[in-house]
């Protein structure tokens, strides 16, 4: 079965599938986005995400392209046509199509776009067992990494410099020498100590929504954690470190540079959250 998009009110091949030359997220990145994971046919925190893409549409003044439930029929729809049941969905709004200009168009329509893909379960549950690297590489983004924002080159250039030394992510390193997120993920550590510590939800890091059930779910068990920023020194020196997102989940880091994270295997607390995820996910 052929992959359906869905653009602007219509299902469409995804090879078929185009936005206007003119729309200003293909030449301002003038605009905004979600991805959220499908389990076993269930959206995981799915008001979570459409909170933060709202959130998103309001602080870059961006009108929404539809009211909340119509959207999520759309996106049920092409679930459906694409036959997803574990995978994921991306939406994309951007403010619209107008003459090319930097200030906001007057009567611009959102322009709004969605697909839909199928992922492997296997696939990261052997990632995990088997543990992943990351690198470090200075934060050269924006100042509002809150904003889910499509404008997203200093992640791609991080990101592909992690690949292009094997490694699965890099973690990004401000001026101060504090680390602030993954390109496409959150970060965290468990110290000596054995408490968790990742970074408070600021301007300066995107607040995850795999993070905040995380951070839900820590409570209800009662285990210990900070919300703090913490230096590439105490990430080198961590007892585990692991990082959260939609699609990779709870993902054991067992490399840091060049230096092993404990024994070099994925730690036992890294695995024991990413079991409490799997089973929130499940319920």
């Amino acid at each position: 079965m052929s992959r359906i998009a869905y653009v602007n009110g219509q299902y469409l091949p995804h090879n078929h599938a185009t936005v206007h030359i003119e729309d200003r997220g293909y030449q301002f990145a003038d605009g905004v986005y979600e991805v959220i994971p499908i389990v076993m046919g269930k959206m995981i925190d799915e008001n979570g995400h459409l909170d933060r893409l709202w959130r998103s549409m309001e602080e870059l003044q961006i009108d929404e392209p539809m009211k909340r439930r119509p959207l999520q029929l759309v996106m049920q729809e092409v679930l459906r046509q694409n036959g997803v049941d574990t995978g994921l969905i991306y939406i994309q709004v951007t403010r619209g199509v107008s003459r090319r200009d930097h200030p906001f168009p007057a009567g611009a329509v959102s322009s709004l776009v969605m697909t839909a893909k199928k992922t492997s379960l296997e696939k990261s549950e052997k990632k995990a067992e088997e543990g992943v690297a990351v690198i470090t590489v200075p934060d050269i983004r924006w100042k509002r990494r809150d904003i889910k924002s499509v404008s997203l080159l200093p992640n791609v250039l991080a990101k592909q410099e992690a690949v292009e030394k094997g490694a699965y992510e890099a973690f990004q390193v401000d001026e101060d020498g504090l680390v602030t997120e993954g390109s496409s993920t959150n970060a965290w550590i468990v110290n000596k100590e054995g408490v968790l510590i990742t970074r408070q939800t600021d301007h300066n890091i995107l607040a995850g929504i795999t993070r905040a059930a995380l951070l839900e779910l820590l409570e209800k068990k009662g285990i210990k954690f900070e919300l703090r920023a913490f230096s590439e020194d105490e990430l080198h020196d961590a007892r585990e470190v692991f990082l959260t997102s939609s699609s990779s989940y709870v993902q054991p880091v067992i490399k840091v540079n060049d230096k092993m994270i404990g024994n070099g295997q994925p730690g036992s607390i890294s695995i024991e959250l990413r079991g409490v995820f799997k089973e929130y996910m499940e319920n």
